[in-house]
């Protein structure tokens, strides 16, 4: 028998984007998108190399960036390495992207249907499968966990997370790397009857693991992951959330949101609003992935402002701006404060990552984080709210024992699956 997991909480991001290398980038290009000409696409080869391209297509190269990054920042990989320091067993991976490979796909038909079977390469023809990034991740890592890839639109990227805390929370593995990743080219531009400048082309990947493995490990934790919904429309997804209609200190839309009338807009006119498609482009199934890591930007900046105006000890309901204050601190992972809510503007870099829970029961100790005010919490939601496909969940501040110093270290269990 292994103890629970307690907690699941994001120990490492990884961002694979142009003009965003950062969780704090990415919230400040949410909060003010860069006017003038788009930054140039991300470089893949001065991250992973030319043995990571060979054979591989785009789609793939940047969920290997992203999934590189998180996992160093997780301290799982040594900077100048590849394979993991700790069993590959106890690390899955989810993966999310709509599009991902939809090119490869459907050349492959067309090769066929024009030509014939004998026509297509080998090498390449693997491409077509839908758990191609997912799969190439895991055996780039040495990553012997579950491995899943996540198709289901809108909603595909929040899913993701809470797939990868599901595994760790039932204890089949310790952690797992969640990736999304979309990219634009000339089908999916097709398909989607939009241009390549309105479509993201980029990756982001979090490593989300059980407390108790990221303190044995001696790594802090950058946020908190809290409950998780699934439902058919955005206020019913929200009042589930946040029963009461408490208010969050940020709220990171679905894409292209549109703002209600007043009275029927599901979270206060007060909340600051992120939008991350604004800044990276229409997102499919990345964007849920991407919304926590912003959402981690979020928690590090308020930290950051807790630790230059001082702990304030305000509750639930406390609405006190953050604003902009200096970050003497802004690599720091610890509780946010309070009473912070900071909303758009210059934002300091942040460190690493962020992550979700979803409904899964877990061992009492796992409850510690639900008393944080909701008001230090950050709301994120996906999906198509004139359809049956909502998705949310909150991320909340750094349960206080991540940060104790390191317990010796626990047995691995043959399966990794009893708690």
């Amino acid at each position: 028998m292994t103890h629970g997991p307690g907690d699941v909480v994001v120990t490492g991001v990884g961002l694979a984007l142009p003009g965003a290398a950062t969780p704090g980038a990415l919230l400040r290009r949410a909060a003010a998108p860069a006017a003038g000409p788009a930054p140039e696409p991300f470089d893949t080869a001065v991250r992973i190399g030319r043995r990571g391209h060979r054979y591989k297509d785009r789609a793939t190269r940047l969920a290997l960036c992203a999934a590189l990054d998180a996992l160093r920042d997780a301290a799982l990989i040594p900077a100048d390495g590849e394979e993991v320091t700790v069993p590959g067993d106890t690390v899955g991976v989810v993966a999310s992207s709509n599009l991902g490979n939809l090119d490869t796909a459907c050349l492959t038909a067309a090769a066929i249907a024009e030509r014939s079977a004998m026509d297509l390469s080998p090498m390449s023809l693997p491409n077509a499968s839908s758990n191609v990034i997912a799969s190439w991740v895991a055996i780039r890592h040495g990553l012997r966990g579950p491995n899943l890839m996540l198709c289901n639109g809108a909603t595909s990227g929040l899913d993701a997370v809470h797939w990868g805390a599901t595994l760790v929370a039932a204890g089949r593995v310790r952690r797992a790397v969640v990736i999304g990743v979309e990219t634009h080219n000339a089908v999916v531009e097709d398909l989607l009857g939009r241009p390549a400048d309105e479509l993201l082309d980029g990756a982001a990947a979090l490593v989300v693991e059980g407390a108790r493995w990221a303190e044995a490990r001696g790594v802090p934790a950058a946020a908190a992951l809290g409950p998780y919904e699934r439902r058919a429309g955005l206020t019913g997804c929200i009042e589930a959330l946040l029963p009461g209609g408490a208010a969050p200190g940020v709220w990171f839309t679905p894409e292209r949101y549109a703002e209600r009338p007043a009275g029927a807009v599901p979270v206060p006119e007060t909340v600051p609003r992120y939008d991350v498609t604004d800044a990276v482009g229409r997102s499919s199934g990345a964007l849920g992935v991407l919304q926590c890591a912003a959402a981690v930007g979020w928690l590090t900046r308020a930290e950051a402002g807790r630790r230059a105006g001082g702990e304030t000890g305000s509750g639930a309901g406390d609405g006190a701006a953050f604003g902009d204050r200096a970050a003497s601190d802004a690599g720091a992972r610890a509780a946010p404060d309070p009473a912070a809510a900071p909303g758009p503007g210059p934002v300091p870099d942040p460190g690493p990552a962020a992550e979700a829970l979803a409904s899964v029961p877990v061992s009492a100790e796992a409850s510690a984080s639900a008393s944080v005010p909701v008001s230090r919490q950050a709301l994120i939601t996906s999906g198509d709210d004139t359809a049956d496909a909502v998705a949310g969940l909150l991320l909340r501040p750094t349960p206080a024992r991540c940060h104790r110093p390191p317990a010796a270290r626990a047995p691995l269990s043959a399966m990794e699956c009893s708690r």
